[in-house]
Parts: structure tokens; C-alpha cells; sequence
């Protein structure tokens, strides 16, 4: 097949998704071309199989803001003609469904039949998606894509609550690469940040609200008055400048460490000992899945997919949302000595196994062939 995926290339998680599903479909000898505004994150080579579209958005003094949707409608109609693509994939709703939905129309009116995939991801339903004036845009999007797919059940639940959806949505879960996730020897970075020995916690994130970071250092303030702890904050985003005066605030300052952005978070989550996930909502929840594979056992709330993705007990523990005292508690029981770690450490690694995309494409490689025979 020849696959045109539409992504944002950015490091969320629908990018990621996006580009190792491009990856993957390229190393089954599917032809894949990615279409957006930058090279994805994740897609570091071109390799066999696999090539990149530039949408090139420019400025024009007219308008204020660009509009990026019929620049990428456009670019779509062309990369479908002299490509001969079979279909588009669209990662996230807003605005890739409906300039897919848009480059369907201007072709077919040129004798071309391309179909469309629509994939929802979480804040396109759950945050932007409940904006009144992206509401018909959306519904109308999802309502004409040849199929739809969410990568939880408890999306496709908020989807079909908030928006009125006349196709079946499938339920398509993310996946990891295993391959990309080899436990490596990082001691001596660990040491860096954990000289005496200390369990590292750590969190990853964009730092909005959604994220609830704060609870994250409420959290690790507990833990730290209970055994010798540092914690790692990766990411950046809105509610970063708060946290670092939170952490002022609790006196922990001297044991977190913020690192920022890092483009390659598989080498910064193999020193983690344990990975705090306190989300308001979750669609999924990749980044806890991505620490799991890694075998590092996860704290996180009990909201949105992330009951999907984690097995209570075994690969960590989940509690209310906001309740910073229970999941100190849980921490605890984790990091308490070494065996118990090791267990905890064995449980998350196996539960992620089954998120292996070996077991994830073959629904896509269906989905794509059902599209197809239509």
C-alpha cells in the first residue's frame, strides 16, 4: 500500500504515534509519506519506504494568521496525485480530518477516490474539541471519514459524548517499539543526579494544567521525608515557572532538578526508579506506558485510559485524582527496598509487552485493507 500520514511533528504523543506507525507499516514494505510542516521528532533518517512532504506554510500580508488548513488541503491533493497514494491516515482531528476531507472532494472532482483514516488522540476531543466553535468542524470531520479510530476505550467514550457520531469507532490502543527501549548502562548518569544512591522519581510532561505537576511535587515532598529521594521533571510548558516556586516553597529545591525539553527520553528514563503520572485526564497515557517498557513502575490517577494501560498492583498503583497522600503511600511501597522495586520493575515490564506494536499494526494493517475493499 501506499500510506499518506498527517501528523503534527511535534514530541506529543499523537506525533510519536504517527511516526513509529509510519516506521513500522515502511519495515512491513508498505510505502509511507509523511505530510506536515516539519519533520517529525521521532523520524530522525529517511529510510526504505519512507518519505517526507514539507507543507510549506507562507506569510502573506493579508493575513494575520496563516491558514495552515488549506495550505495542508492543497499539499495533500498534490502529494495524492504524483504519489499515487492509496489513503491518508490523519493523526488528531483538528485541522487534519477536515483538510483531508477537503483534498477527497477536490479529487474526486479530478476522477481520484483516496479515503481517509481519521485517528483521535485525546486533547482534539477532550480540550479543543469542547470549544463550541470547533464543535461542528469536528463532528463534521469525524462524520465523513471512512473510518474512525481512538486509542482508548474511555476516548471513544468522551467522543461519543460530546460530539454526535454516526460512524463506528474502533479502538486502536498506542503502542511502543520494544526495540527502541533497551534497558542500556546508565549508572553513571544516574550517579550524577543520585550520588548517594537516592530513588529518582521522575515526570514527564508539557507542563499545562491538565498535567497537574504540582501534585507531582506535593508527592515527591512526601516520599522525600520518608527515604532519601531526587526528582527529575522533563518537559516544559506553562505551569513550569509555578512549579519551580513550588518547589521553593516546600524546600525541595535542593533534590528536583528540571532538565527542560529532551528529544531523546529513552536515555533519561532508564535512571528513574519510579515515573509519577498525576493526570486530571489521560487519553492514554503514553508517557507511563513509555516508562513501563522501560521497567519502571508507574504512580498515576485513576482518570481517563490510563486503567487501560496499567495493571493496579503490578505494573504500579493508581489513585484519585488529586489525592497526593495516597499516591505517597503507594510510592512507598515500591521503593521500600529492593525486592520489592525489582517486582514492581518486572510487573510494569511485562504489562507494557502488551502493547508491543507487533500486536498493535495488524489492526491497522485490517483496518487499512476493510477502507480499501469499500
Amino acid at each position: 500500500m501506499r500510506i499518506g500520514i498527517v501528523c503534527y511533528p511535534t514530541i506529543g504523543g499523537s506525533g510519536v504515534v504517527a511516526t513509529e506507525l509510519g516506521k513500522a507499516l515502511a519495515d512491513k514494505g508498505h510505502q509511507v509519506h509523511f505530510i506536515t510542516y516539519d519533520q517529525p521528532v521521532r523520524l530522525s533518517e529517511l529510510g526504505k519506504n519512507i518519505f517526507y512532504h514539507e507543507v510549506m506554510v507562507s506569510q502573506y500580508p493579508l493575513f494575520q494568521y496563516t491558514p495552515y488548513e488549506l495550505v495542508l488541503t492543497s499539499k495533500l491533493v498534490d502529494v495524492v496525485k504524483h504519489e499515487k497514494l492509496d489513503l491518508l491516515h490523519v493523526h488528531y482531528a483538528i485541522p487534519h480530518a477536515s483538510a483531508a476531507y477537503m483534498a477527497q472532494q477536490i479529487l474526486k472532482q479530478q476522477g481520484i477516490n483516496i479515503p481517509f483514516i481519521t485517528t483521535l488522540h485525546g486533547t482534539d476531543i477532550t480540550l479543543v474539541g469542547k470549544d463550541p466553535s470547533f464543535e461542528p468542524v469536528i463532528t463534521f470531520s469525524i462524520n465523513n471519514s471512512n473510518a474512525v479510530t481512538a486509542v482508548s476505550e474511555s476516548l471513544k467514550g468522551d467522543t461519543l459524548k460530546n460530539f454526535d457520531v454516526e460512524p463506528e469507532i474502533q479502538v486502536i490502543p498506542n503502542f511502543i517499539c520494544p526495540e527502541w527501549h533497551q534497558v542500556i548502562d546508565n549508572s553513571e548518569l544516574k550517579e550524577t543526579y543520585a550520588p548517594n544512591g537516592e530513588r529518582v522519581i521522575m515526570h514527564m510532561s508539557n507542563f499545562r494544567p491538565v498535567k497537574r505537576v504540582h501534585d507531582v511535587l506535593k508527592t515527591f515532598a512526601l516520599i522525600r521525608e520518608k527515604i532519601p529521594a531526587k526528582m527529575i521533571l522533563v518537559g516544559d510548558g506553562p505551569d513550569r515557572f509555578s512549579a519551580e516556586k513550588m518547589c521553593r516553597e516546600l524546600g525541595t529545591c535542593q533534590d528536583t532538578f528540571f532538565l527542560g525539553k529532551v528529544k531523546d527520553v529513552e536515555e533519561v528514563i532508564d535512571i528513574a526508579d519510579l515515573f509519577v503520572l498525576p493526570s486530571q485526564t489521560e487519553s492514554f497515557g503514553l508517557a507511563a506506558l513509555e516508562a513501563m517498557i522501560s521497567r519502571v513502575p508507574v504512580i498515576a490517577t485513576n482518570a481517563g485510559g490510563l486503567p487501560e494501560v496499567m495493571e493496579q498492583g503490578v505494573s504500579g498503583f493508581m489513585s484519585e485524582v488529586g489525592d497526593v497522600n495516597d499516591m505517597a503511600k503507594n510510592a512507598l511501597k515500591i521503593l521500600k527496598d529492593d525486592e520489592s522495586l525489582e517486582q514492581f520493575r518486572a510487573g510494569a515490564f511485562k504489562q507494557a509487552n502488551k502493547f508491543d506494536i507487533k500486536n498493535i499494526l495488524p489492526h491497522y494493517e485490517n483496518l487499512y485493507n476493510n477502507v480499501l475493499s469499500q
